[in-house]
Formats: C-alpha cells, sequence, structure tokens
C-alpha cells in the first residue's frame, strides 16, 4: 500500500518512475548526497524526505542517481524497497566501517563479498540460513575500481549490527558475554569490518532479485588500538565515493555490452 499523498510517488523516499536511473549509490549520510552528485553530469536534486535524499544526473551519458538511507537495516531496505519500484536494479552502498584484523588500517577501502546477519531487518525477509552475499559483479567492478585507482582494499566478509554502542561499549550492556564471545568469534572466523547496512540489503537484494554491493572507508580499527598500534581517526569518504563512482562505469559499460 502506497500511503503517499503524491501517488506516483514513493511514500517514504518521494521519487517515482522516472525520477531515478537504475544505478544507485546509498550513502547513510543525506549530507553525502550533494558531494556525491558531484561526480555525475547534469545532476539535481530530486527529493528531500525525512533522511532520504536523493540527486539523479548522469555518468557516461546513463542516468544514475545518489540516494541517502540513514542508519541500519530498516531504514535502509526501505530505500532500497521503494527505490526498485520506481525501476532502479543495480545498488551501491558506500559508507563507512570500523576495522577488526590489524591489517585493515584507517583510509583503507573494504569491498564486502559478504555480511554476517547480526541484525534484525534481514531475518522479516529470510530464514537466518540464508547467506547475505553481494552481488558477485558489483564486487568484482569495486575491486577493479579500487586497483585502477591504486588504493589500498581489502574483500571479504564485513560484521553487521544493529546497535552502534553494543560494539563500542560492550562491557557495559546486559548482554555482554553474548557480544563479547561474538565479536571474537567473528575476529577468529576472519571478519574484515563491523558497519549497519550491508547484511540487510544483501538479503533484500536477493528477495528482490536485484544487484547490490558495498564499499566502505575504514574510519579506524578498535583492535589495532587495543595492540597500540597505529590508529588514525579519518573522516574523508571521498576515495570509496570514487571507488564506487569508477564501479559502477564498469558496470554501465559491460552492461551496454
Amino acid at each position: 500500500m502506497n500511503y503517499s499523498v503524491d501517488k506516483n510517488k514513493q511514500y517514504h523516499i518521494q521519487v517515482g518512475k522516472g525520477d531515478i536511473g537504475r544505478y544507485v549509490i546509498l550513502p547513510g549520510d543525506p549530507k553525502r548526497c550533494a558531494k556525491i552528485a558531484k561526480y555525475f553530469n547534469d545532476a539535481e536534486l530530486i527529493a528531500d524526505s525525512r533522511e532520504y535524499v536523493t540527486y539523479t544526473g548522469y555518468l557516461d551519458g546513463v542516468k544514475v542517481s545518489v540516494t541517502s538511507t540513514g542508519i541500519g537495516g530498516p531504514s535502509a531496505t526501505i530505500a532500497l524497497e521503494e527505490l526498485v519500484q520506481a525501476g532502479a536494479d543495480t545498488f551501491v552502498r558506500i559508507g563507512t566501517c570500523g576495522g577488526m584484523q590489524l591489517e585493515v588500517q584507517s583510509g583503507d577501502v573494504v569491498i564486502a563479498s559478504g555480511a554476517v546477519r547480526m541484525e534484525g531487518t534481514s531475518k522479516e525477509y529470510a530464514p537466518i540460513e540464508f547467506p547475505a552475499v553481494a552481488d558477485i559483479r558489483i564486487v568484482n567492478a569495486l575491486m577493479n575500481a579500487a586497483d585502477k585507482l591504486k588504493q589500498r582494499s581489502h574483500v571479504g566478509v564485513v560484521q553487521c549490527k544493529d546497535s552502534f554502542y553494543g560494539q563500542h561499549s560492550p562491557e557495559r550492556m546486559p548482554v555482554s558475554y553474548e557480544l563479547l564471545n561474538k565479536w571474537d568469534a567473528w575476529k577468529r572466523l576472519g571478519c574484515l569490518a563491523s558497519e549497519m547496512e550491508s547484511a540487510a540489503l544483501f538479503v533484500v537484494g536477493s528477495a528482490l532479485h536485484v544487484r547490490v554491493g558495498s564499499v566502505f572507508l575504514v574510519m579506524a580499527n578498535q583492535e589495532r588500538e587495543k595492540e597500540g598500534l597505529s590508529n588514525p581517526v579519518v573522516h574523508d569518504t571521498d576515495m570509496a565515493v570514487r571507488v564506487a563512482v569508477e564501479a559502477l562505469r564498469e558496470l554501465i559499460r559491460k552492461d551496454r555490452e
């Protein structure tokens, strides 16, 4: 059901068919949308509703868009559902993460091949046994983009959660025993980084039969800090954005072929 006043617009994101391209970059922060749109040609603000800001422009002559999703799986998958209804089918999430393996350093880029479903949204779409995996074509495009831009990158599984402070202050939580034990398990299994949206987006992408991938800037790594290793905090997401844009260019080129 569409509760929007304008029935031609999706309820939450307020875009309709024709407003967006089939290729969409998904940052969390609405303030990043204008910065990402600068990489497009002839970009225009399409909608600004709740946490969802959308710009549409062109890359290599093809219509593309950027839509913010807010924080976490629930708001991210609302955006994904409504963007698919509006005609999109290829999505690249760009965001920030915290490194988990010691070799994952501040300023690096992480490309998610899959995600740990330690969140709640995906459980309303698929049984927990179903894996959260990125579309392999997007993973390959992101890897090629990082190599082309000579950006240090890592590819693998990331951990997704619903509580930012459950990760950063697990000791004070009543379920600290579970959070700490699982964090140790994820590290031992080789999880590269922790973030909050990809598991839900990957599973919902599977349910909707659309392509979804993710690339992140590593802001810092609490495990490196624990070991007394260099761990500056990095905020500039521009390189992760450039990797995402270059990956879209490759996907557009291959889809044309």
